[in-house]
């Protein structure tokens, strides 16, 4: 069955360019291009997708609808920018995969299928870029801690977690807010998404 895929971008030359290139894979279908913001959820509610194909900067600051969007589709970010915290941000707030428009098409569909298949994907060098800036906080956990991270990392519930290292879920809860504190995050997808980040999982089943 083909990925069903909708492209957001209001710059019409790309949009159409990228569209092309898709239409010569056999296993994607366009279902729909859109150019302005308030499209989009008509858009998702009239032809639902597996993938949306979004750029955050479209007509105008798109990073905050990536949370909402998230919930209906998977969002792979397309993006002209080269920053780690515009990677990062994308990521915190639910994208499955961060792609920067200068890649060739045969590494969007690394992506693509990647993500298709549950899995969270970004480009080799941003998550070189963001291991090498997470050491040092990563350095700040216990071995216990890191334990727990990864456990976390790959689907456990607290019950299940607090069974294979013998300790009481209370004791897990307080483990957590002890690892969210010193990582400065909010959640556990925060937490999942820095595990694929800085290697505790190195490949991720986020339907697990």
């Amino acid at each position: 069955m083909a990925i069903r895929l909708i492209i957001a971008d209001d710059h019409a030359l790309f949009r159409q360019g990228l569209r092309s290139l898709l239409l010569l894979q056999s296993d994607v279908e366009v279902v729909a291009e859109l150019e302005r913001a308030d499209q989009l959820e008509p858009s998702l509610a009239a032809d639902p997708c597996d993938i949306l194909l979004l750029d955050p900067q479209m007509e105008r600051w798109m990073m905050d609808q990536i949370a909402p969007l998230s919930t209906r589709t998977r969002v792979i970010v397309l993006t002209a920018s080269e920053g780690i915290e515009h990677c990062l941000m994308a990521l915190r707030l639910g994208a499955r995969a961060i792609v920067q428009k200068r890649f060739a098409i045969e590494t969007l569909m690394t992506a693509i299928r990647a993500v298709a298949d549950g899995l969270v994907w970004m480009p080799p060098t941003v998550q070189a870029a963001l291991a090498v800036r997470e050491n040092s906080r990563t350095r700040q956990l216990t071995a216990r801690e890191s334990e727990l991270v990864r456990l976390v990392a790959i689907g456990m519930r607290n019950a299940e977690v607090a069974e294979r290292l013998s300790i009481t879920e209370s004791t897990v809860k307080t483990h957590l807010n002890n690892i969210f504190q010193k990582l400065d995050l909010r959640d556990r997808l925060e937490l999942t998404h820095y595990a694929i980040r800085t290697g505790f999982v190195a490949v991720l089943n986020r339907e697990r």
